[in-house]
């Protein structure tokens, strides 16, 4: 299977900033998108009102480039979560680095691939209403697009092929069903094998419908041995299907699985499998792209000591992060940040400190000395416990490293992108 064309980001870059913007300077003269990047702004010079959330350039770009060798080096393509980041720039980042699609999660995200020119789009989910089912055959008409979308059980099929009956899609190009599988106390998916094949044979029967393949997710599960019994429900899944003769011919078949914290399980369990013909093994990671400083750091950690696939040179690195003022220190052991739950993510942890900087002292950030930490979030502060030492003062500028990206970019209209010095070098639009 190839991979998909560049997207179409002119519309993008000649936009409008509206000057309310978060992160824009007070009193910022009118923008566009593309213009931000050519203002000679610089975080460090206070050129920025802080907080404000920015990602670092080469570590970007150095992780887009680790997933593109990585998937390649192991048999797997990626069509990665833009719900993580809803950035148009960021998904053509992942495309020119052999993207095989995107996916999303709802049809105003499939409608903001479709704005710039995403040619095929993984909605890993179940699309329901008749707002939803329509849009998905709407988008349908469109030359050369592809669209994958979930199914757990009758009820789901039978909604997706009233559907197609309203629109018909052309007689080349249907909806491409998954069947998703899930577990007990998860989230969708049939729990069982008996049902996800009734689901199999319920689209293949369903005129305006194809069975596209099996997927899950398994990012929920506690442990990698767990995620592994749900990655071989889909490939055994796969190979009953094949044995029945339930894809059509020419149909790719695909084999798919979600989370980041277990992409190495995925590929592994998909590459041990045995299938009668060839399958796309589609990885829908998003996170990779910036990492993080919690959750992923630690299960990263974890792959790379323990997988067997082929890993490419370098590694992961955190390129999302959040700056604030010390705007305080009221008392002993404590000082407050500006910076709080409408500016970070605190779902998969508290914010980490990592470098600070003092206007017109210092001539580069460096890392914040152990024994500080953030242990609460307001709306707009934070507190950070620290010790007597600490160096920090009113006026210092902190980074922070995040846990969770989703979380993170869903709070900023705009995200910049900066070089190694922290000028900034791009606006990158965000569509929440």
């Amino acid at each position: 299977m190839t991979s998909v064309p560049r997207l179409d980001l002119a519309s993008l870059r000649d936009a409008p900033l509206d000057p309310l913007t978060k992160g824009l300077p007070f009193d910022a003269p009118p923008l566009t998108v593309g213009d931000v990047g050519k203002q000679g702004w610089n975080v460090l010079a206070g050129d920025l009102p802080l907080p404000l959330a920015v990602i670092r350039e080469d570590v970007l770009r150095a992780n887009s480039a680790w997933m593109r060798d990585f998937t390649a080096a192991n048999d797997l393509v990626i069509a990665p979560h833009g719900k993580t980041t809803m950035s148009p720039a960021l998904f053509d980042l992942q495309v020119a680095d052999g993207a095989w699609g995107i996916t999303v999660a709802t049809v105003q995200q499939l409608q903001v691939c479709l704005k710039f020119g995403v040619k095929r789009v993984i909605i890993a989910n179940q699309p329901i209403g008749r707002q939803a089912i329509d849009a998905c055959f709407r988008a349908l008409q469109q030359p050369g697009f592809e669209l994958y979308c979930l199914a757990d059980g009758p009820d789901g099929v039978a909604m997706l092929a009233e559907g197609g009956k309203r629109n018909p899609p052309p007689s080349d190009n249907p909806l491409r069903v998954l069947v998703e599988i899930g577990f007990l106390g998860g989230r969708t998916g049939a729990r069982t094998r008996e049902i996800a094949m009734e689901v199999a044979r319920a689209v293949v029967a369903a005129d305006g419908l194809a069975l596209g393949g099996f997927e899950c997710f398994e990012g929920l599960l506690p442990t990698p041995q767990a995620a592994d019994g749900l990655i071989d429900d889909v490939a055994a899944l796969a190979q009953l299907a094949l044995a029945e003769n339930l894809f059509a011919a020419g149909q790719p078949v695909v084999v798919s699985a979600g989370g980041t914290a277990f992409f190495d399980r995925v590929g592994e369990r998909f590459n041990a499998t045995n299938f009668s013909r060839p399958v796309v093994k589609v990885l829908r990671s998003g996170c990779y792209l910036t990492h993080d400083s919690i959750s992923y750091a630690a299960a990263y950690e974890r792959i790379i000591s323990e997988t067997t696939l082929n890993l490419p040179e370098g590694r992961l690195e955190a390129a999302l992060e959040v700056w604030a003022y010390v705007q305080s220190r009221p008392e002993d052991g404590r000082l407050i940040v500006t910076m709080g739950k409408r500016d970070i993510s605190f779902d998969a942890g508290m914010p980490v400190p990592l470098r600070w900087y003092r206007p017109g002292r210092m001539t580069k950030p460096e890392s914040v000395p152990e024994g500080h930490r953030i242990v609460a979030l307001n709306d707009q502060h934070g507190h950070m416990e620290m010790p007597e030492t600490s160096p920090l003062r009113p006026g210092d500028m902190v980074a922070f490293g995040i846990g969770h990206p989703c979380t993170t970019f869903d709070k900023w209209q705009m995200l910049l992108l900066v070089d190694e010095n922290y000028r900034v070098t791009e606006a990158l639009k965000t569509f929440f």
